[in-house]
């Protein structure tokens, strides 16, 4: 990965409609997304790719009135994908997880499994009891996931561009979302970047002494 590149450039908010990612770089991305980690690997997420005309014609027209400018950007992007996370934490989605992990064999031994299963319940309870924040913290991991796939992304030469301008309850609607117990969170389009629409200019951040304290 070229890092200096990444640091030195603005994120495509364009893309050039007449390009296609490949199918098999796309499989590439999508075997990284489905392997990114989550706490206590409770993998809260489900991803609406959306590839077809059809498809990123209903997200488009479903963004909400004051964000219908996104609709060119994702038109023009190769794919875009609905990244919804769990509204919360029902006990079938606890033991979807637990049987995945035992047919995976994650843990080698019975006992830790099950002290790591025990755990994990305990952690959810003090999400849903204590801190009371169980969709934030479900939430956080949705955006840990997609930063990530942005950085796979960068590697297979794909932009990647999150877009958080949408109304929720329009796109939930539209592609059913909430009758599987998710609510979308961030879109994330890809493709090429269109040259002529590109920024030009310096990237602008604070300098290193404000951001860093070292200790």
């Amino acid at each position: 990965m070229d890092l200096d590149k990444l640091m030195n450039k603005h994120l495509s908010r364009y893309f050039d409609g007449s390009k296609t990612i490949p199918e098999e770089t796309l499989q590439q991305l999508l075997k990284f997304l489905r392997s990114a980690p989550t706490s206590t690997n409770i993998q809260p997420n489900h991803f609406y790719v959306l590839s077809t005309r059809e498809g990123k014609e209903k997200l488009a027209a479903n963004l909400g009135e004051r964000f219908a400018d996104n609709g060119e950007k994702i038109l023009n992007a190769s794919h875009t994908i609905i990244m919804t996370t769990r509204a919360d934490v029902p006990e079938h989605h606890l033991e979807s997880v637990f049987a995945k992990e035992r047919v995976d064999g994650r843990f080698p031994e019975l006992a830790k499994q099950e002290r790591w299963e025990y755990m994990t319940r305990d952690f959810v309870n003090l999400r849903n009891y204590t801190y009371k924040d169980t969709y934030h913290w479900m939430e956080k991991q949705t955006y840990m996931v997609m930063g990530l796939t942005m950085m796979a992304a960068a590697e297979l030469g794909v932009e990647a561009m999150p877009l958080e301008g949408f109304d929720p309850v329009t796109v939930d609607k539209a592609f059913n979302i909430r009758e599987t117990g998710h609510t979308t969170t961030v879109l994330l389009a890809l493709g090429y970047p269109d040259a002529a629409k590109q920024y030009k200019t310096p990237v602008s951040r604070f300098e290193p002494d404000q951001l860093f304290t070292f200790a």
